[in-house]
């Protein structure tokens, strides 16, 4: 198995493409501690995942709240080996100046405050073992934006470079940092993406900007997840990884 004896931490787990990385990951034999808001859906997921889950609830822009869920997982599982920060969300897309400074704020806390406080927790950890890899979950709209989610976008084009920046950074700690950028997913985010009703007519509006003529899929992130996270990739750092059908060609 690809991630035997692997200890990962994976924020956002309870639902969409968190979900489908924990599966895979313990899939392939690693330890997941399964991190979401909702605490309810984190502990569906680990349920479901068995003895090599833990779920665990936390505001991913809290600092006690990421303090602790290091802490949890080295102690209930091992340390860890790979954190993937893929909580995050969004707005409705609407005009600019009809986004909130509520939702603003809400948007740099989940999707990029997060990676401050996990990077600043787990790296010395990592640098403790000799190394670890860290996935941040970016997305299309930071390298080719769509209107109407101009502050979103800047959250995940901020993901997209910030994570080029850490792994350099931290290189000579022997802890590789790439990102994976999908482009719109089969998520409960999806709506709000797309500012209208999920109907056959509104969906095809937005596949017809994708090559690949679909939405992208949990097990699609998944895999490519997978893939940085394994010895396969141990020479693969600062990699904006899209996943997006050809969207960003």
């Amino acid at each position: 198995m690809r991630l035997a004896r692997k200890v990962a931490i994976v924020t956002g787990a309870g639902g969409g493409f968190g979900e489908g990385i924990a599966q895979r990951f313990v899939k392939e034999g690693a330890k997941v501690a399964v991190v979401d808001l909702r605490g309810e859906e984190a502990e569906r997921v680990a349920r479901a995942l068995g003895d090599a889950a833990i779920a665990l609830r936390a505001d991913v822009g809290a600092a006690e709240d990421v303090g602790r869920v290091v802490r949890e997982t080295r102690d209930r599982l091992g340390v860890p080996d790979i954190l993937v920060n893929n909580a995050g969300t969004t707005h409705r897309n609407k005009p600019i100046l009809e986004v909130t400074e509520d939702e603003f704020d809400r948007m740099f806390r989940v999707n990029v405050k997060s990676i401050y406080l996990f990077v600043r927790e787990i790296a010395p950890v990592m640098r403790e073992v000799g190394g670890g890899v860290i996935l941040n979950v970016g997305s299309t709209a930071g390298i080719r934006p769509r209107p109407g989610l101009t502050w979103y976008n800047a959250t995940k084009g901020a993901v997209n470079l910030v994570s080029k920046s850490l792994a350099v950074e931290l290189a000579p700690w022997k802890i590789r940092v790439n990102c994976i950028s999908p482009v719109m997913g089969e998520t409960g985010l999806l709506e709000n993406f797309m500012g209208v009703p999920d109907t056959p007519e509104n969906r095809a509006r937005f596949l017809g900007t994708i090559p690949l003529g679909r939405l992208s899929r949990p097990e699609d992130i998944a895999n490519a997840a997978l893939y940085l996270a394994s010895d396969e990739a141990a020479f693969i750092t600062g990699v904006d990884f899209p996943v997006d059908g050809g969207r960003t060609v």
